[in-house]
């Protein structure tokens, strides 16, 4: 529900609780809305907190990591974590975890409001989560799987259905690809999958294309001479350029055709080698002319981190909801400039936004202003 300036309305998490997570033992932290200053040593638990709160949303996290490595070690193999919200449609309890027994399972369980949730992507009704960590600024360098989860973090931010077709789709394409290993020749069955796969990957393809549509809108109103500059992004991949160019039907008939036809290629390689699995994303730093991947590294920081600024008030547009932003270590690499730019559009964006550092001063522009937490392995509490 917007505000009455027309902004997105703020959702915050009000008290955060944690039991046998990574470093915390036992922990209870009451939470301001608007920014929150996470200080204390390299290794204290600060990441350890956003990783968290990423958690209030589906997938594994910012980490990405396996449910037995966020149990805390000498702990019984298992985690819970309890967020309040406070948001435009009144307070909730959101729980997650894993007991000891089911830390090695893919799932988790989730409980809003005290009932069972249908599934992680329930938690999206309540609240949204994007975050920025030191390990993306290597992003426009790095393999295209990680663009791809980049960009999918950000479909699935605003359309709630990606990323249970996301999971479709690969259970469909490792039948594929069991079939293939297996040299099998059974038509029908490969029929059945390619056309579950030409399905689902097109809706992947499509969604992808469109959130890149109202990104590039988006990025269109930052200032060209901006701390952040605009960014030219675009897909590279056949059957994202299919959809953008014909109906959506002709462009699955004509995946699934090229499934048929790739069979014995993709046999001889082992895996299916077309497919939106394979697509990627295309950044340019525009101001440049420049790929980004060929940028200096501060330019790729801000270059990203206005991309992620850019999907955050995109976020809050489409949903209504300020999103939650997690920006791990983010002041140590922006200059006093950029630092004060980008506090001042978090204010903008009416969100929570939890910033990790070792050092306080870099910091010290949001004196009054912000909530600042000392944190001290295992242990958080208010600043002196």
């Amino acid at each position: 529900m917007p505000t009455d300036d027309g902004r997105a309305g703020q959702v915050h998490i009000s008290r955060l609780t944690l039991t046998n997570f990574r470093n915390y033992a036992a922990l209870s932290v009451d939470l301001a809305p608007g920014a929150v200053v996470l200080t204390g040593d390299n290794g204290a638990g600060k990441t350890n907190l956003l990783e968290a709160v990423s958690l209030l949303t589906p997938g594994r996290g910012l980490r990405r990591a396996p449910y037995a490595e966020v149990a805390r070690e000498s702990g019984d193999g298992g985690f819970a974590l309890h967020a309040r919200l406070d948001g435009p449609a009144g307070p909730a309890d959101i729980g997650t975890g894993v007991a000891g027994a089911e830390a090695g399972e893919t799932g988790r369980r989730v409980r809003i409001n005290g009932a069972p949730a249908r599934s992680a992507e329930d938690m999206l009704e309540w609240l949204r989560v994007v975050w920025l960590t030191p390990a993306m600024d290597a992003l426009f360098t790095g393999p295209a799987g990680d663009r791809r989860r980049f960009l999918d973090r950000m479909v699935l931010a605003i359309d709630a259905g990606h990323g249970q077709r996301a999971l479709d789709y690969e259970k469909a394409m490792r039948g594929r690809n069991r079939l293939l290993a297996e040299s099998s020749r059974d038509g029908a069955w490969f029929d059945a999958i390619e056309t579950q796969m030409a399905e689902t990957g097109t809706a992947i393809a499509a969604a992808r294309a469109e959130l890149v549509r109202l990104l590039a809108a988006m990025i269109e109103r930052l200032p060209g001479d901006g701390p952040f500059p605009q960014a030219d992004i675009g897909l590279a991949g056949e059957l994202e350029a299919a959809v953008g160019t014909m109906p959506a039907v002709d462009a699955e008939e004509r995946f699934r055709r090229a499934l048929a036809a790739g069979r014995e290629r993709d046999r001889a390689a082992g895996r299916t080698l077309e497919g939106p699995h394979r697509s990627d994303l295309v950044v340019r730093h525009r101001p440049k002319g420049m790929p980004a991947e060929l940028c200096s590294t501060g330019e790729q920081k801000a270059l990203l981190v206005g991309l992620v600024l850019s999907h955050a008030r995109l976020t809050g547009e489409m949903s209504g909801l300020a999103p939650i932003l997690l920006l791990d270590e983010i002041a140590a690499h922006l200059d006093a400039g950029r630092r004060a730019a980008l506090f001042s559009i978090l204010e903008e964006l009416n969100c929570q936004a939890f910033m990790t550092g070792t050092d306080a001063a870099l910091f010290s522009s949001l004196a009054g202003r912000a909530q600042f937490l000392t944190v001290d392995h295992g242990t958080v509490r208010q600043a002196d």
